[in-house]
């Protein structure tokens, strides 16, 4: 069975939920707090595995006790980690408050831009059906999906927004999923319309995300809307990590040789599941 690789952005996540967000000097007791592996290739990766694939993390980790806590909850999830972080930081760390009642997510993080990283070791897409990337650490990531294109591995864009040279990394790109805040500069020939500007950048199939709305396609020149599985308000619990969690199910079907349709179609439903449990990866355990 074909595996998946994922490379990009690892980030340990302080999540508490609480019932409004603060204001300015004001503070809040939130209702629960947990500590756990977060970042969209992270996520990603972590949701691969739960799909039973054979998944590969390729990131910046680097030393020090954050990094082991994270390799610790990666390992059981079956997720193998290849480093390619050359400085002496340890992993992004991210701080997410979540309203209950609506699961809305607020998210602030060190982020990784910026971060030195060396070219990723030779064979990591043996046996690889989808590669994942996040735009994040875009040095390792352009050589990666380069070798992809290569050897006829498909690539899977998770865009959550522009980031400077993402244009060198799209071109290598098969299918990209943007979010509905992913912009194109104009220099590069954004013009309002999201999805042809992202196309004439290089992938054959472009899609926007808008939250529970339909998803927005241009595939080959072909425009259509791909509905997403309806979740009443009441029963969503967390958004957190949602995103993430669509690119993973999409990467993990296209892995196994589903259309770029049919694995975006797909990837909506368990996304839409996981909204309704705690958490990225709660869904998995139910």
């Amino acid at each position: 069975m074909a595996g998946v690789v994922c490379c990009g952005l690892i980030t340990l996540d302080v999540t508490q939920v609480v019932d409004r967000l603060p204001g300015p000097d004001e503070k809040v007791v939130a209702r629960s707090l947990a500590v756990e592996v977060g970042g969209p290739a992270a996520n990603a990766a972590r949701t691969a595995a739960a799909l039973g694939r054979d998944v590969a993390l390729v990131t910046a980790l680097g030393p020090g006790p954050v990094a082991d806590l994270v390799r610790a909850q990666l390992a059981p999830a079956g997720v193998g980690v290849v480093d390619v972080a050359t400085g002496a930081a340890g992993p992004a760390l991210s701080t997410v408050l979540v309203t209950a009642g609506t699961g809305e997510r607020a998210v602030v993080s060190t982020n990784a831009v910026g971060r030195p990283t060396a070219p990723p070791p030779p064979g990591v897409l043996d046996g690889a059906g989808a590669l994942l990337v996040d735009g994040h650490l875009l040095p390792a990531q352009v050589a990666l999906a380069a070798q992809a294109r290569a050897r006829g591995v498909v690539v899977l864009l998770d865009g959550g927004s522009w980031k400077p040279g993402l244009e060198e990394l799209l071109a290598h790109v098969d299918l990209a999923v943007v979010s509905a805040d992913f912009v194109v500069p104009a220099g590069l020939g954004g013009t309002g319309d999201v999805l042809a500007a992202a196309a004439g950048l290089g992938p054959g199939l472009v899609a926007q995300t808008h939250g529970a709305g339909p998803v927005a396609v241009l595939d080959e020149g072909r425009r259509y809307a791909l509905d997403v599985p309806a979740v009443p308000a009441g029963e969503v619990v967390d958004s957190l990590g949602a995103g993430d969690v669509l690119h993973g199910a999409v990467a993990v079907h296209l892995a196994g040789g589903a259309s770029w349709r049919d694995a975006l179609a797909r990837g909506t439903e368990v996304a839409s599941r996981s909204v309704r449990f705690a958490g990225a990866l709660g869904w998995a355990a139910s």
